[in-house]
This record gives C-alpha cells, sequence and structure tokens, in this order.
C-alpha cells in the first residue's frame, strides 16, 4: 500500500523522536495542536518514564533468539505523541527489540498529522495510540500490527470505560500506570514473542 511506503519514508528514527521530546520538554510544550500545562506535564513524566524503561528493562533471551532468527528485513511504522503514555510506556521496549536485529528499523510518525494512516489502525472505532505496524521493507506489505497496549492494560481501559467506578480519568490513568510499573514489560514481551515467532 502506497500509503505505507510514504509514511516510512516521512517517519523519524526513535532517536530523533527521543531528542524531539527532550526538545519539547525544555521549552515547556508537547507534540501536536493541543497546548498546556498538562500536556506539557504528561511530556515531561514520559521523557522519565522512557529514560527509565531505556536503562532498566532488558530484552528476555527467548525474544532474542526469535528476534535474531528472523532475516526479514522489517520496518517497524509507529504511531506516537509524545504526551501518550502508552507511547511512553511500550515504545521504548520495542525500539530494544529492533534494535537486536540488524535488518530492522523503526520509523515514528505523529499521529495527529496522519490522521489519513490512524485512520487504517483503529481500536474500536477511537485513535488510540501506539500502533505499530510491522512491514516487510521492500514490498511494504503490512506482516503485523499491534497496539495500543498490552492486552491486561486494555482490557482495564474497556473496563474503566464501561464503568468508571466513580474514578477521575486521571485517577485511572495513575492504576494503568501502576500496572506498567508492576509488570516491567514482561507482557509486552510475552506479546511480541507471539507476534515474531508467526513471521
Amino acid at each position: 500500500m502506497s500509503i505505507l511506503k510514504e509514511k516510512v519514508s516521512i517517519g523519524i528514527s526513535y532517536d530523533s523522536y527521543h531528542q524531539i521530546v527532550e526538545e519539547l520538554v525544555a521549552g515547556g510544550k508537547t507534540s501536536g495542536q493541543h497546548q498546556s500545562e498538562d500536556m506539557a506535564h504528561y511530556t515531561e513524566m514520559n521523557l522519565q518514564r522512557m529514560n527509565r524503561i531505556l536503562k532498566t528493562i532488558d530484552i528476555d533471551t527467548e525474544l532474542t533468539d526469535i528476534i535474531k532468527k528472523i532475516t526479514k528485513p522489517i520496518v517497524f511504522l509507529v504511531l506516537a505523541e509524545a504526551w501518550c503514555g502508552d507511547v511512553a510506556q511500550n515504545i521504548p521496549i520495542v525500539q530494544k527489540i529492533v534494535g537486536l536485529n540488524p535488518n530492522w528499523q523503526m520509523r515514528l510518525v505523529w499521529r495527529d498529522e496522519n490522521l489519513d494512516l490512524m485512520n487504517l489502525y483503529l481500536t474500536n472505532g477511537g485513535i488510540s495510540i501506539p500502533k505499530v505496524v510491522l512491514l516487510d521493507a521492500q514490498s511494504f506489505e503490512e506482516l503485523a500490527v499491534w497496539g495500543p497496549r498490552p492486552e491486561p492494560a486494555q482490557q482495564m481501559v474497556i473496563a474503566y470505560k464501561k464503568d468508571n467506578r466513580g474514578l477521575s480519568y486521571m485517577d485511572f490513568v495513575k492504576e494503568v500506570q501502576l500496572w506498567y510499573a508492576k509488570d516491567r514489560g514482561e507482557t509486552l514481551q510475552r506479546e511480541w514473542k507471539k507476534i515474531l515467532a508467526q513471521l
């Protein structure tokens, strides 16, 4: 699909994404059109999360072995925004996965600037991120899609939308972030084992 090839061509590397987030935080801003103190604060927290995850979470041996056996060149095309907590919790780990195979690359695009792509990868009709689209690097054929969050966290979101239990949205977000802190990327790695083992 030509739109996928086009988006890969305009996408940025994870290192460039990380640098842009650092610059946004330094300027008290976030990505996208919706600028506010809250959004800038979320972005600052997300930079701290990204840095912590990059330092503390390693890809386990089983997943590493699966990754290294795959010879196919793959592009991981990611829809992201700097203010999104799920992006900050998951994409640094996905970047570590990508970094273990010399034939793989990651390209990130901003969701709000690429709604034509986002609309191809809705979650229950919503523009939830991150979305990771695996593409054959030569044909740009779609190989797999992951996102916007590990399944247990996604089920928490679905349950909250059905019954918020009197919790404010911000208190619910804290519950999800607590789940991430306890899980330490283990569920995400299990999900990627299943995806990559099928390639």
